[in-house]
């Protein structure tokens, strides 16, 4: 056979894999073909959802397991050699790879990121592909990396799981970096991952690798939750055994392990007596791991700083998913900068973290409201007289009927979306959150009556509710569903099923918005969370325009007076019969003795009501993939996105009529936003996919897919094929009036009643001669359906 009439598969098998073989690498545990390394977007419109195409290298070629040094993009030999070259790039960009190949069967193109001036890229023979160990030491020598003890430290292999879970590429890029700085002398390291995406699986790793090297024999692990630490502990931490592990409690030291837990406060007094941590010797810990760093770290007058200066000997590596970074407070300047970030919008982008939704609440008050003279609270308070706004309001001033009206819609949304999503409000006070949580039980008085946690207030100063936050966080248990807060749940607590965030607390800094946030980023794709959808009173969404947020919500929507609560894209699905799947799960957190949010600052605040307090406001917003807003229906939204990937009627026809599977050409679109599903709804008209987009993009007239299938059947084309032929292609036309185009294409159409019961596949593509001559006909058969506007 000619080689331009391989397939690229074929290039692959033929003359890549002996090429790459022949160097010196081992196919089966240095070589992987066809590497998905993310997940693919997903996309929301409405209830409705897809996934974007996953990015995919043709191949990763790995040092040692989990440590990539090569990618190389494959092409057929109609191709020439090096093309590819852009997209291989930009995947070792992603990958942190630093040697590029593409291949086309003839030979290489090979760009090496390590090479000086003159010698980035060039052609190589296929049987001049360099060995595993020439790369390796190239890249050793490029990162100083080339002494035994460097060596030793980033050749240490990582922790193999029995279950065969293994990091995701940004867990390899965030685990090797950190291990090449400590390899070369680097003792304050930081981290900066957002929330949801494994900090603490990626610190296992870490610390495994080092402490396996012995380099790091003693290592201490800092969080700022009792419930961290066990689940630590427990969790990723496991493969260590508990002989060696230790969580050190009410101050009591033991020295004989090797891995230790604390707590920030745990460890300190502000009886300098008392500081439990000097009763190790400041050479104790070689390693100091420093969990959600943002949280007091990173203020040098926090009084656990000390904690860090003490064991200033050890290398420190913070992990954070928001590094805090104000006038007075700087995690880079302790830290320095660090060694990897993977964002928030990254991980929506990838796929790894779910996306959102932003549905905004106005009420009449919130520009400003102004006490009538002399006018007294509740509490026989003289209301001090000035202009009161969304700042005030629950802090220094409480309005019955706001609160009440805050609940009101919470409650909307739910009933028109599900009642049992997992909620949190986040309120500004520990008395807002009880007032919060008392709107709500009235709003929802029906399920309160069966199930008293319904709704609960999760405070550091209520045991009960903190009780309650291991039934909250946890995937099997129902109840409590709605969680009022006031700072308790912004940070560090794993919420894996919240699907409804409400923001009803004054939020100005982007570190706790974005840690709120986090709570909600969790997917959990088989109990059907893919996105979750934010509510906010306080205009705290204003902080997507600051330039130091990094993930932009899908959709934003402001509902006027008298609009539905959820977008109009967004279809009812009322849940009240507790029939929601509850996946098999082990982990239970203990209830955190922490209340950070105790001994808040008492402010003089006044309670009023017979105040008049209306909903205001309309607006649709989505974000596109460029991160700027688009205003507009999701009928012009999807035009505008359509024209963007068929310039014309006539393009749009070509397209349709040369592809081979309509089912691509329509993932493609949705690719770009347009969920063709979402807007047949939203026209409300039972359209074909071909008609559909006609229709809207390029205002043409339709037709139904009972019309098509009926001047089909009356042009009676089908006379010129035998009995059996001319049944199987009546039942494909009855299929697709039934179900659509992309029902027939399917692969395993045959095997699908009723032509099932006609004979074997076999058998009926023998009806038509060969498979090609089968091909052929679903080919023309699909060409008639479409003669009309096409």
């Amino acid at each position: 056979m000619n080689k331009k009439d391989l397939s690229e598969r074929d290039i692959c098998s033929k003359f890549i894999n002996p090429a790459i073989e022949k160097a010196g690498w081992n196919i089966k545990k240095q070589v992987r073909e066809e590497v998905s390394f993310t997940d693919g977007r997903i996309i929301v419109q409405g209830k409705l959802y897809t996934r974007g195409k996953s990015k995919r290298a043709d191949y990763i070629l790995y040092y040692k397991s989990n440590i990539p040094i090569a990618i190389i993009e494959a092409k057929d030999n109609r191709k020439p050699v090096g093309s590819g070259m852009q997209q291989a790039l930009e995947y070792s960009e992603i990958l942190q790879i630093p040697f590029v190949f593409t291949s086309n069967g003839d030979s290489f193109v090979f760009h090496d990121k390590t090479a000086d001036k003159g010698a980035l890229e060039q052609e190589i023979s296929l049987e001049d592909f360099p060995s595993p160990d020439s790369l390796w030491k190239k890249y050793l020598k490029h990162n100083n990396l080339e002494t035994p003890e460097a060596q030793d430290i980033v050749e240490k292999d990582y922790f193999v799981d029995d279950s065969g879970m293994s990091p995701r590429y940004y867990q390899q890029n965030a685990v090797n970096r950190t291990l090449e700085a400590v390899a070369k002398g680097q003792n304050k390291i930081i981290l900066v991952m957002a929330t949801g995406t494994g900090k603490t699986y990626t610190a296992f790793n870490i610390i495994y690798r080092l402490w396996k090297t012995g380099v790091k024999k003693r290592i201490l692990f800092l969080a700022d939750r009792n419930a961290l630490l066990t689940q630590t502990k427990n969790g990723d931490f496991s493969p260590f055994g508990n002989d060696i592990m230790h969580i050190i409690k009410n101050r009591k030291i033991d020295k004989s392990y090797q891995i230790y837990f604390a707590l920030y406060q745990g460890l300190t007094s502000t009886d300098d007596d008392k500081n439990a941590y000097k009763e190790f010797s400041k050479d104790f810990f070689d390693l100091v791991v420093i969990d959600e760093c943002h949280r007091g770290s990173a203020a040098e007058a926090s009084a656990w700083r000390d904690v860090l200066t003490y064991f200033d000997s050890a290398t420190q590596i913070g992990l954070t998913a928001t590094p805090k970074e104000t006038k007075d407070v700087s995690n880079m300047d302790y830290f320095g900068k660090p060694v990897y970030t993977y964002s928030l919008k990254q991980g929506i982008d990838d796929g790894f973290l779910a996306p959102y939704k932003v549905v905004r609440i106005t009420t009449s008050v919130d520009d400003g409201w102004r006490p009538t003279a002399g006018l007294i609270d509740k509490y026989g308070n003289e209301v001090k007289d000035r202009i009161y706004n969304l700042k005030d309001y629950d802090r220094t001033l409480a309005i019955d009927e706001r609160t009440e009206i805050v609940a009101k819609k919470i409650t909307e949304y739910l009933k028109v979306t599900d009642r049992f999503a997992k909620t949190i409000v986040f309120c500004t006070d520990i008395d807002h959150a009880n007032r919060m949580r008392q709107a709500l039980i009235n709003e929802n008085a029906d399920l309160v009556a069966k199930n008293w946690n319904y709704c609960v207030k999760i405070t550091g100063d209520d045991e009960v509710g903190k009780q309650e936050l291991d039934n909250f966080t946890d995937v099997e248990e129902r109840f409590p569903v709605i969680a009022t807060t006031s700072k308790m749940l912004t940070t560090g607590i794993d919420t894996k099923m919240v699907k409804f965030i409400v923001l009803e607390s004054n939020i100005q800094s982007v570190t706790e918005f974005k840690q709120i946030i986090g709570r909600g980023t969790r997917i959990r794709e088989a109990e059907g969370k893919v996105y979750f959808t934010i509510m906010d009173f306080r205009k705290a969404t204003n902080n997507f325009a600051r330039p130091d947020f990094d993930g932009d919500p899908v959709q934003i929507y402001e509902p006027e007076p008298g609009q539905p609560i959820t977008p109009p894209d967004e279809i009812e699905q009322i849940s009240t019969d507790g029939g929601e799947p509850t996946p098999p799960h082990d982990f239970k957190p203990t209830a955190p003795d922490i209340g950070i949010d105790e001994g808040e600052d008492k402010i003089k605040k006044y309670y009023v009501n017979d105040i008049p307090v209306s909903i205001i406001h309309e607006r649709v917003q989505y974000y596109g993939k460029d991160g700027k807003l688009i205003t507009e229906s999701l009928k012009d939204y999807s035009k505008k996105n359509i024209a963007k990937e068929f310039t014309s009627l006539d393009d749009f026809l070509q397209r349709w009529n040369e592809a081979e599977k309509k089912e691509e050409l329509i993932k493609e679109l949705a690719e770009h936003g347009v969920l063709l599903e979402a807007l047949r709804e939203d026209v409300g008209l039972d359209l074909d996919d071909f008609d559909l987009i006609c229709h809207i993009a390029f205002d043409q007239p339709t037709l139904t897919r009972q019309e098509r299938a009926n001047n089909v059947r009356k042009r009676n084309y089908f006379t010129k094929y035998g009995e059996t032929a001319q049944k199987v292609l009546n039942s494909l036309l009855d299929k697709y009036e039934q179900e659509g185009i992309v029902s027939i294409e399917q692969g395993s159409i045959l095997k699908i009643k009723p032509l099932n019961e006609m004979g074997s596949p076999v058998e009926l593509v023998r009806a038509f001669g060969k498979r090609k001559d089968f091909e052929m006909a679903i080919k023309e058969l699909e060409e008639e359906i479409y003669k009309e506007g096409a």
